[in-house]
């Protein structure tokens, strides 16, 4: 009883603090400086959950221990839940929407997990507060929520590795970089924000406005591929754009503890020395340079585009969605060869 009294705790006390309620909040400003009523279907689903979170928190309230590692990998499964199940109202809610259970249900999981499939279509009419809803949510998902939460963990007065090997995958979970957990996961957090503004700038210098700069950065940098528009990247007709998202896309597919290493000594020794001694760093490069190469000669060979800009733009689009498990689907390539497609 006392196990499960304060799984329910650590679930429901991480969703209550701030920074998850930023997930119903924000998209409530975006409403109003748009004018796209949406703002109702956020504030009632922000307080749906506040409720909700109330009614399991207060009676488990005092139930404090320290986790063991499967505690760890439990409260993780429920806490997905939890806030899976949550982020499913505002969905449920909107006046304009119109999905079943199911199809709610999918979409916000979909976009928590980074998965980057959707059943939704018309985006382009839709309000801008929810577009930046699907948006926030690949976003918090892509470094992963427990990280997050871990950042926080000290105001529980728990220890947290064994959250953290329970949501991290690869040998980075093996990495404790930082001799406290929590001072990792905040590091990490600040990488991942600064890979965030920089991918935002960059979309916004590059022609983009600067909903849909900040908004494709979300999806961007946490490699899930949700989009404002239905043709998503293909609706910016601009290799610049698709330039830069390759870019950010092969930055936020590395393994984050190379990054973490290479921030920790930029200014007092070259960095790109982290990078270029990791196996596995070197084995994805070389990845994405023979398919870029691979796809370049298949377009050429089959005449699918006659100049070389063209062919280059296209080639290093395609492998840098895939390889990542970026989902942004760049429709006019559903017609190029039948190779090319396989990627």
């Amino acid at each position: 009883m006392n196990n499960c009294a304060y799984f329910i705790y650590y679930s429901n006390y991480w969703y209550s603090r701030d920074v998850f309620f930023r997930r119903d909040v924000d998209p409530c400003f975006v409403a109003l400086i748009y004018g796209d009523g949406g703002g109702k279907a956020f504030m009632q689903a922000f307080t749906l959950s506040l409720m909700f979170g109330a009614l399991l928190w207060w009676p488990c309230h005092h139930h404090k221990q320290e986790l063991r590692s499967r505690d760890g990998f439990l409260i993780v499964v429920a806490f997905w839940f939890v806030l899976g199940g949550l982020a499913t109202l505002p969905l449920l809610l909107l006046d304009k929407l119109h999905l079943t259970v199911a199809s709610a249900v999918f979409e916000a999981f979909s976009g928590l997990t980074t998965t980057g499939a959707t059943v939704m279509t018309g985006l382009d009419n839709l309000p801008k507060a929810l577009l930046f809803y699907r948006q926030l949510l690949q976003w918090l998902g892509g470094m992963g929520i427990i990280v997050l939460a871990i950042a926080i963990i000290p105001l529980l007065g728990i220890g947290g590795m064994q959250l953290y090997r329970a949501e991290m995958s690869g040998p980075m979970k093996e990495q404790k970089i930082r001799p406290r957990i929590a001072e990792t996961a905040k590091m990490l957090w600040v990488i991942y924000l600064s890979l965030t503004i920089s991918c935002a700038l960059a979309y916004w210098l590059a022609g983009m406005d600067p909903f849909d700069a900040l908004t494709h950065s979300f999806s961007t940098v946490s490699i899930g591929g949700f989009s404002t528009h239905d043709a998503s990247m293909g609706y910016f007709n601009s290799p610049l754009i698709n330039g830069i998202t390759v870019l950010f896309l092969l930055i936020s597919a590395c393994n984050f503890g190379l990054h973490f290493r290479a921030f920790s000594i930029i200014g007092r020794e070259n960095f790109v020395k982290i990078y270029l001694r990791d196996p596995e760093f070197r084995f994805f490069i070389s990845t994405q340079i023979i398919l870029v190469a691979l796809c370049s000669f298949v377009m050429w060979n089959q005449s699918y585009f006659h100049l070389l800009g063209k062919i280059l733009n296209k080639s290093y689009f395609k492998p840098s969605q895939y390889l990542p498990r970026q989902d942004i689907p760049y429709r006019i390539l559903l017609h190029g060869p039948r190779l090319y497609r396989c990627y």
